[in-house]
């Protein structure tokens, strides 16, 4: 079904509350594929955002439509097939194409007990498609691997084959035994050839194979627990503070060589350390903090080629924050500040342009910021020591 978004506010009640995907289109051109628990909750939320990336996507489509699955587990692969079809824009944009995951399996001419292998982006041309069946790409590696988990309950595949030992998936009845030799080559093929067939998104074939093979499959498939991968980023685009790219700033001043500010990069938790740069002040006062951070950030935004922030993070406190926040307003990027305490232990979080409902969760991944302010002073440290100036700016 097919939505007009100048007549959404209308419509609310055609979306279903049933699992499936979602596509955010400009005429017949897709920009957008996503997944959720609740259609109808899920595309209803982006109507509500203050994120400027989803008021850009949502400016730049002038339609929605979507398609229902029987679970989340289901949506999740019609999801990834979809985006690798499509290759919309945004989701392009949303993360850094090398950081998707896949999901490889061998195909029986080169291994007679195959199994689920996740990867990144980077280790594909490992896996020619020649020689593999290639799933993907995932937006993450942890939500994946709940998903294989539950593949196992109606899939029960083995890592371990002619280890001739049990392995602790067979000891909790989630692998068919290959590990102590107790399934035949020919019976195993048959649990893959059909998970693959799931993957693929062709139940009716599955469903005619597991009512023949292993009728009893059929109704655990029916009724999937798949709570497990129903992730905060279903609640809005601004978290779980794990989907983020937070960048974290720091001024730093040499004696003898000037002031300087260090941009740091976190994504899924992780430092992308290729996207680290140093800002050299050339304008600010070398001494004066908040003009350096002015200056860093409306230079920052003049770079429209790297990927926008979802979340600013400085070191210091309400003046920090606010100096970094008349800048970035516009955009609608949010900006948090760690305000060290009397005891210098005791980091207090200052928020601006963030939505007091979002602040707790924000909070809960204090640790995460921590770590964010204190790589971008490490990383202004090492500069001054080794000089990088490939990441000048």
């Amino acid at each position: 079904m097919e939505l007009k978004i100048k007549n959404i506010s209308s419509e609310w009640k055609k979306i279903p509350k049933s699992p499936g995907v979602y596509f955010f289109k400009k005429g017949d051109q897709i920009l957008y594929v996503g997944k959720a628990s609740s259609l109808r909750d899920r595309i209803r939320s982006y109507f509500s955002s203050d994120s400027f990336k989803i008021n850009r996507l949502i400016s730049e489509s002038d339609k929605v439509s979507f398609i229902k699955t029987d679970s989340v587990l289901e949506a999740l692969f019609k999801e990834a097939t979809l985006i690798k079809k499509y290759q919309p824009i945004f989701n392009v944009r949303e993360k850094d194409d090398r950081s998707f995951v896949y999901l490889v399996i061998p195909k029986f001419k080169i291994r007679d007990f195959p199994y689920p292998i996740v990867i990144r982006k980077r280790e594909l041309l490992k896996y020619p498609s020649s020689d593999f069946y290639i799933f993907g790409p995932f937006k993450s590696w942890s939500i994946l691997k709940k998903a294989l988990y539950l593949l196992r309950k109606i899939f029960p595949y083995c890592e371990k084959p002619n280890s001739k030992r049990p392995c602790f998936y067979y000891q909790i009845g989630l692998c068919a035994g290959a590990c102590i030799g107790k399934i035949s080559k020919e019976e195993y093929q048959k649990i893959i050839k059909n998970l693959i067939l799931f993957l693929e998104g062709k139940k009716k074939k599955l469903l005619k194979n597991l009512k023949k093979d292993f009728p009893e499959k059929i109704e655990i498939l029916k009724n999937i627990q798949d709570s497990i991968l129903i992730s905060k980023e279903e609640i809005g685009e601004d978290f779980p503070i794990r989907n983020l790219r937070i960048e974290g700033y720091d001024i730093s001043h040499f004696s003898g060589k000037g002031s300087y500010g260090s941009m740091v990069v976190f994504e899924n938790n992780l430092p992308n350390k290729e996207e680290y740069r140093i800002f050299k002040i050339k304008k600010a006062k070398q001494k004066d903090d908040l003009s350096c951070l002015r200056e860093v950030i409306e230079r920052r935004l003049k770079h429209t080629e790297w990927s926008w922030p979802d979340l600013i993070l400085v070191d210091g406190g309400i003046n920090q924050v606010n100096a970094v926040y008349e800048v970035v307003k516009d955009k609608k990027i949010p900006v948090v500040g760690i305000a060290k305490g009397k005891s210098r232990k005791n980091n207090r979080l200052i928020f601006k342009g963030v939505r007091r409902n979002l602040r707790n969760i924000i909070s809960m991944s204090k640790p995460v910021l921590i770590r964010v302010r204190d790589e971008a002073h490490r990383f202004a440290i090492k500069f001054s020591r080794k000089y990088n100036t490939s990441k000048i700016k």
